[in-house]
Order: C-alpha cells, then structure tokens, then sequence
C-alpha cells in the first residue's frame, strides 16, 4: 500500500461521513448507537470514538480501522439514508469497501464482511434489491413501467447483481441466493417480453441467458426441479438468440448436470453434454470447450466406456493448456477443476488410488469461497475412492468435513454425494467410526 493509496482512502471515508451530514462527533455516535443495535456495545466514550474517526481520515497519516470498527462501519453504511440495505455499485457500503481497499485492507477481509452484510440482507427476506445499487434500482422501476427506458446502465447493473451472486455461492445459503437473484430474473423476463430498444437486446439476452442459469441452478439446489426446468428452458432460449453459442454450451452444461442428479440414468444428461460440445466447439471460448469436453469425459466413465472417457480427457487437457488470451471467460474453468473430473475417470474406470491422490491434489488447489461446495463434491468423491481401496475409516474422516458445508449451503449435490458415499460403507456399519458419521450427518442434515 503506498502513501497515496492511504491518503485517497482516508479522503473517501470523510467524502463518505460529509455526504452524510455528519460531523465527527455525529459519526462516533452512530457508531455507537450501531454497535448497541448489534449487541456488541463499545466500551469507548464519544470523544474517544471520534479519536479514532479522525486517524482513519488524516491526511497525513491515515490508519486502517479495526476489524471491529470495520464491521461497525460496514452495518452503518450499508443502509441509505432511506433506511434501506443497499450494497450494490454505487452504493455508500461499496464506496466504504474501496476505501478500506486503499486503507490496505485484504480482499478476503473485504469479502467477508461483503458476505455478512449480503446473509444481514436476507435474514427476513426484505433485502431482494440489496445488490442492485442506488441508481440501477432508480433505473429499474422505470424501465419495468416503460421498457423503452432501459438503457446501457440498467444492463450493467443487472449485470454486476448477477455476478455478486455467483460469487456468493458457497458463501450463502443456496435459498438467500434465490432471494438476492429474483429481482434480476424477474426484470429479465418483464423487459424482454415489454419492448426494450432494439440495440440493447443482445446484452439484455446475454444477462438474461446468465440469469436464468444460475437461476435454474439454484431452484435446482433448492429442490424445486418444475421451476428449475423452466428456467433452464428460458435460459437455453435466450441464449439460443445470441451470436455466440458458447453462452447455449454454458447453459447445456448446468443443465446436464442438474439431470445428472434429478432425473433416472444419465441419458439425458448426455444429450445435454453432447449438445454443450457442439456449440463449443463453434464457439470462441476455449475454457468453455475444455469445460464441456471434460463432462463428456465424467459420462462416459459412469458409463464404464473407458476409450471414450479418455479421449474426452484428453481433448479437455489440450483446450486447458492452450493459450487462454482474448478467451471471453478465462478464469471460468482451470486445471485444478479439471483434476477433479480427472478423478472421476479413474474411480470408475480407471485406479483408485490414483483418482485418491487427484481428489486431494484438485480439492486443496480450490480454496476460494466461490470453489467451497466444488471442494465438498470432489472430498466426498476422494472419500469414495478411500473405501474403494479399503480404508474406510480415512473415507469417514474427509465426510465429517463435507457435512458442514452441505448444511451451511443448503446444497443438494454435496448432500447426494454424502448419501452415496454412506451406502457405500454399508459393510462396516456396525463400526463405531461410522455410527459417529451417522449422528453428525443426523445432528447437522437431518438424515
């Protein structure tokens, strides 16, 4: 952090408090009238606390706020002078986050408190505008009354509500992340069906077709499989409408595996995948391309069709190693996700041992919170592959650390990996070690 990077800081947590009305002395006291709302009383008084005000905004040496403070901070500006959460571009939470950015405060602090702040928004279920900012709500209501009022920065505010979501996952609960993304679906769906200007169709498609998707995902996880089939039919439409059929082969992949775990056989997730190759192989997205070809790859090994499970590994390998410049979503698929689809080839087609040593290798690779449920999946599949190489008490130990995040995210997939991998240490049931995972996946899941 260089001294100009504090100093803008500093300057933007006064621009912040001026544009409040506050003074100092107002700032420490909603500071402390936040902190009793919290249960989390401050010990110091009024003149103390504006102290501490005044080192965070010097314009010679600026300090960072405590982790305490920055949460107090964070609670504070979260809500508008309207009373209402907003944590969206534009906002006054957003404009503070920066501040402690240049303040020198870490991305994973700053994600965290994003993250407390978005499950703050949707305790009672009244923060569904929350991650849409002051001017895309504005925007918003009048394009949802006259369409043709839409325009570039609707679409960039619906745009970034989407991407704040998706980061959110394995950070919330599936169903809160159904809340935060109504709105954006929802006003897809109006403006498309209203009459938006012409020119602004394909980007509105293009947010519409990601939307749904993730949508559809989340409905999935959430165990409403009518609405989540509608979704992706609305998504695979919307998509189907753009230029580029690397966004079709996206939404053909989070289909398929949704009807890789709601749907009997694998027949139909096939289709989906086979379709998810050919538009990317048409498409411009080599991370997508390898993406859809290391599905293949998964089924073909479930269905214990060997050659074809490597062949299909093979080509996902040579899409990943090749140079990702000018790749519309680069970092959207990578090596370490591919080790885990790498494993899967081997625990059904292949040596455990060695899809073992891929699942650690892949899961300890993901360790973003955006990979957390990806993490759980492939631990409960390196899991699997300890009992298959007999050493179910090994399997047992990585279970119990899958099951918190089934329960904290709501997730369905982590949770059906879960059931299968405790079939499959049926033959020793009567083991203490296994009755031990039974009362944790009672006392956390429920089952």
């Amino acid at each position: 952090m260089s001294t100009c990077d504090a100093l803008l800081g500093a300057a933007a947590l006064k621009s912040l408090r001026k544009a409040r009305g506050w003074s100092l002395a107002d700032t420490a006291r909603a500071l402390i009238a936040t902190a009793r709302r919290l249960g989390q009383p401050l010990a110091p008084s009024v003149p103390s606390v504006q102290r501490s005000v005044a080192r965070w905004e010097s314009t010679t040496h600026p300090i960072l706020p405590s982790d305490r403070y920055q949460l107090l901070l964070a609670h504070l500006y979260a809500r508008g002078t309207d009373g209402h959460l907003s944590l969206g571009p534009g906002s006054d939470f957003a404009e503070l986050l920066d501040a402690l950015a240049h303040l020198g405060e870490a991305e994973a602090q700053l994600h965290e408190l994003r993250t407390l702040l978005s499950r703050t928004a949707t305790d009672n279920g009244n923060g569904l505008l929350a991650l849409l900012g002051p001017t895309t709500q504005v925007t918003m209501a009048a394009a949802l009354a006259d369409p043709a009022l839409a325009d570039d920065t609707l679409l960039d505010g619906l745009r970034t509500a989407v991407e704040d979501v998706n980061a959110h996952v394995g950070s919330l609960p599936f169903a809160r992340l159904q809340l935060l993304l109504a709105p954006v679906t929802e006003s897809c769906r109006r403006l498309l069906a209203g009459g938006a200007p012409e020119p602004l169709l394909p980007g509105l498609r293009t947010v519409a077709a990601q939307a749904y998707t993730l949508a559809g995902r989340l409905a999935f996880e959430t165990r409403d499989d009518q609405a989540s089939r509608a979704l992706y039919t609305a998504a695979t439409d919307a998509a189907g409408l753009l230029d580029t059929t690397w966004h079709r082969a996206v939404v053909h992949m989070s289909h398929a595996l949704v009807k890789l775990y709601s749907t009997p056989g694998i027949d139909t997730a096939r289709g989906l995948v086979d379709a998810a190759v050919r538009d990317a192989r048409t498409g411009d997205s080599i991370r997508v391309r390898a993406r859809a070809h290391a599905l293949q790859a998964e089924i073909a090994a479930r269905s214990d069709a060997e050659r074809q499970a490597q062949t299909a590994l093979a080509l996902a390998w040579y899409d990943i190693e090749r140079d990702a410049d000018g790749d519309p979503v680069p970092t959207s698929f990578s090596a370490d996700h591919l080790r885990g689809f790498e494993g899967l080839c081997e625990l059904y087609v292949g040596d455990a041992a060695v899809a073992h040593d891929v699942f650690a290798s892949s899961a300890k690779a993901l360790r973003g919170p955006r990979e957390r449920v990806q993490r759980a999946i492939i631990t409960t599949d390196q899991a699997l592959a300890c009992i298959r190489l007999d050493a179910p008490e090994t399997a047992v130990d990585l279970l119990h650390n899958c099951i918190t995040t089934a329960a904290t995210t709501g997730g369905r997939v982590p949770a059906l990996r879960l059931r299968q991998a405790r079939k499959a240490l049926r033959p020793w049931r009567h083991e203490k070690f296994v009755a031990d995972l039974d009362d944790h996946l009672i006392d956390i899941l429920g089952s």
